[in-house]
């Protein structure tokens, strides 16, 4: 494809994902959908989509300078291909005004231009991270890696490392998570049979973790409250070894719908998908009491996961982020209810938000004298994890991008008596 051609794709994309009425990666998929591309071309416009909400501050800054559509400028700042390339594609002014923004120094800059975040969000992790705020911006503004985890219901991990690595995936052991692999570089790994036959599946190790904090056993009674595309549920499945009865509740049978290959992938059978209209649902009330362990992974503002969903910082305010904290503390409530005299339940978030997090927690304990909290650190060390309470703050799991290699994760432990 013409440069020209490709950087007209990219504005035109552009223009469409920064009216911020849908989260990006849907108005990208989109995008590919109407548009014949080839995975060139993709690949490009998609890194440089991300790139620009990565650093949207900097770039409408250093675009005021220039002339022509916005939006095309913007995609110059950020466009992902060689630079001579791009240079094919701009005219003499643009070739001049990209020169000059290389030269701006990044000490130069304003604060707002180089953290590339809303001040409502920058207050509040500059007050749980002080120093440390600023290598968790280097880290929220760089693309994440890609952990895969492996299902132990059908092969080892080392196996499956030396599976990967004779097709050409390089790959290392994650440091906390024992399932996990990190890949080196990137891979397309969908043709591979690995995939194909249910050995790995794709997963943050911080979402792996939450697996390991349920410590889910054969033959239990378990759910997975907010099942979504069922990531979660397979480890909690292969955890139990296929075993028992693992229910996963969502209020979207859609995402629910996307569980349906992986689950067939893995080899589990028992797993129930279950659609519910609320979390006060007649099919939850009819579990109560009986459940052995349960795992709220609430929904919540996603900013743990800004390396891979940059526009949610563009998209979330306080407003949204309260009325999430409502929602979750009624989750967490219901979903209490189901748990068996000595059950264990997790409620996780990958916010990065006290008011989603220790918050939630610390009401759900003074409302709750008959849940113990039990030290997320002990649990992790108790499940064979090395270095657990370097995952921890106080007695809550609290995962951070700069610090883990991971998105950033909530997690608290109650154990009922």
């Amino acid at each position: 494809m013409h440069p020209n051609a490709l950087l007209d794709s990219c504005s035109e994309l552009l223009k469409q994902v920064l009216k911020f009425d849908h989260p990006a990666d849907m108005v990208v998929s989109r995008h590919f959908r109407e548009q014949r591309l080839g995975p060139r071309e993709r690949a490009t416009v998609a890194e440089t989509i991300y790139t620009v909400l990565r650093k949207k501050s900097l770039f409408t800054n250093l675009a005021q300078s220039g002339s022509g559509a916005l939006e095309r400028r913007l995609a110059i700042l950020g466009f992902a291909a060689e630079r001579d390339f791009l240079l094919g594609a701009l005219n003499e002014q643009e070739k001049d005004w990209l020169k000059r923004c290389g030269q701006v120094q990044p000490e130069d800059l304003m604060e707002l231009h180089r953290h590339n975040l809303p001040q409502w969000l920058v207050d509040s992790l500059r007050l749980q991270l002080g120093d440390a705020f600023w290598p968790l911006v280097e880290s929220l503004n760089a693309p994440a890696g890609l952990d895969l985890r492996v299902n132990t219901l059908k092969d080892k991990r080392a196996d499956v490392q030396k599976e990967l690595a004779k097709a050409g995936v390089a790959t290392t052991a994650t440091p906390f998570s024992p399932w996990g692999l990190r890949v080196r570089d990137k891979a397309q790994l969908g043709k591979l049979d690995t995939f194909t036959r249910g050995a790995i599946e794709v997963q943050d190790e911080g979402s792996q973790l939450l697996a390991v904090l349920v410590d889910a056993k054969r033959g239990e009674m378990v759910v997975d409250f907010c099942a979504g595309a069922g990531g979660k549920t397979l480890a909690l499945g292969a955890s139990m070894r296929g075993t028992g009865r693992l229910y996963a509740f969502d209020t979207s049978g859609h995402r629910l719908d996307a569980l349906k290959p992986r689950l067939a992938r893995s080899g589990l059978s028992n797993v129930h998908p279950v659609a519910i209209a609320h979390e006060r649902d007649d099919r939850i009330k009819r579990l109560a009491g009986k459940i052995d362990r349960v795992l709220v992974d609430a929904p919540c503002s996603g900013l743990g996961t800004l390396r891979r969903n940059p526009d949610l910082k563009w998209r979330q305010n306080p407003k949204l982020v309260q009325a999430l904290s409502v929602t979750q503390a009624a989750i967490l409530q219901s979903a209490a209810r189901l748990l068996k005299p000595g059950g264990r339940l997790v409620y996780a978030t990958c916010s990065l938000l006290l008011e989603e997090n220790e918050q939630i927690a610390e009401a759900f304990s003074a409302a709750h004298p008959e849940f113990a909290l039990l030290p997320a650190a002990d649990v992790l060390t108790q499940a064979g994890v090395e270095n657990a309470t370097g995952l921890c703050s106080g007695a809550y799991l609290r995962l951070w991008p700069h610090q883990h290699h991971t998105d950033g994760f909530f997690a608290a432990v109650w154990q009922k008596s």
